[in-house]
């Protein structure tokens, strides 16, 4: 992003409650001064009427001229001040407040804000179409880069936050399928702290400082959900059915290892080699092993 052409600072401002005392008088004085010299005017004193009604109209318009420097602030808001075109300070303090006169004052709130994003269909790192959603937390920090360094500040975060979250989207795999990169569903701290750091860099610009990020929906897409359900229950199946097979071999050595040690029975190379089928038989099989009894010899 470009770098910004305006940063906030403070306006010059003081107590606004003594300035509308002051403005108030000037109006209501200003006024009684004009009728009584209209009135002295017209019982036979037209210079001292004159004078008096020019008086009360120059007070009059300078109340009126005090009066514009006037601007009340509510707690979580701005005024950004503006004479003729240039910007002459921000307003932070709540209350009534006296500015320069003849000056806009635009409000700017300061407030936590919260934005969620609609959910975007986009492709995964690995091609695979998804849907992905986040809500970002969010306030301005500076008021004069979120006046003029963009059109609608509000606007400006609700795009880059969608480009965003497409563009961490398609930056990473859903699913890791070697265990060595990131991946949306399994590294969901990693991603969401990549996505505040995006958001930042991208809303930075106008003024915003970004508080937190969080994915709220992450899915296949319809079409697919059902196959990527499916490969993720067979990987299941795999990964439980290889656990299965590493506790059996380990049972298997142990039993051989303690029929070794005690002198149980005496066992060649093929009496092994079937006590392990059996044994690995009975350990891993998925349904109840019905027995056989052998009433004869191995050897027949």
């Amino acid at each position: 992003m470009p770098k910004p052409h305006t940063n906030e600072f403070p306006a010059w401002e003081t107590n606004g409650w003594p300035i509308l005392g002051l403005s108030l008088l000037a109006i209501v004085g200003g006024t009684a001064l004009m009728v009584v010299g209209t009135v002295t005017a017209a019982t036979g004193g037209p210079t001292a009427g004159t004078v008096m009604i020019v008086v009360g109209a120059l007070l009059v318009i300078g109340g009126a001229c005090l009066s514009t420097s006037l601007t009340a602030v509510a707690p979580g808001e701005a005024r950004v001040i503006q004479l003729l075109g240039r910007y002459k300070g921000t307003v932070r303090t709540p209350g009534l407040r006296c500015v320069l006169p003849f000056t806009q004052k635009g409000k700017i709130s300061t407030r936590i804000r919260n934005h969620e994003t609609g959910t975007a269909k986009v492709n995964d790192a690995d091609g695979n179409p998804i849907e992905m959603a986040a809500v970002v937390v969010w306030q301005v920090e500076d008021t004069a880069m979120a006046q003029f360094e963009v059109d609608d500040f509000v606007e400006f975060v609700a795009f880059q936050t969608e480009t965003a979250v497409r563009h961490i989207a398609g930056s990473y795999p859903y699913d890791s399928h070697d265990g060595q990169q990131l991946s949306l569903r399994e590294n969901a701290d990693e991603i969401t702290g990549r996505l505040s750091a995006e958001i930042a860099a991208r809303v930075a610009s106008a003024g915003v400082k970004v508080i937190e990020s969080r994915i709220t929906r992450l899915a296949y897409a319809p079409e697919i959900a059902q196959a990527m359900l499916r490969r993720q229950q067979a990987g299941a199946v795999v990964a439980a059915r290889q656990r299965i097979v590493d506790g059996a071999v380990g049972m298997v050595e142990a039993a051989l290892a303690r029929l070794d040690e005690h002198d149980v029975i005496d066992l060649d190379e093929e009496r092994k080699a079937t006590m392990v089928s059996n044994l690995l038989v009975v350990l891993c099989g998925d349904r109840d092993v019905q027995p056989v009894v052998n009433t004869g010899s191995l050897y027949r």
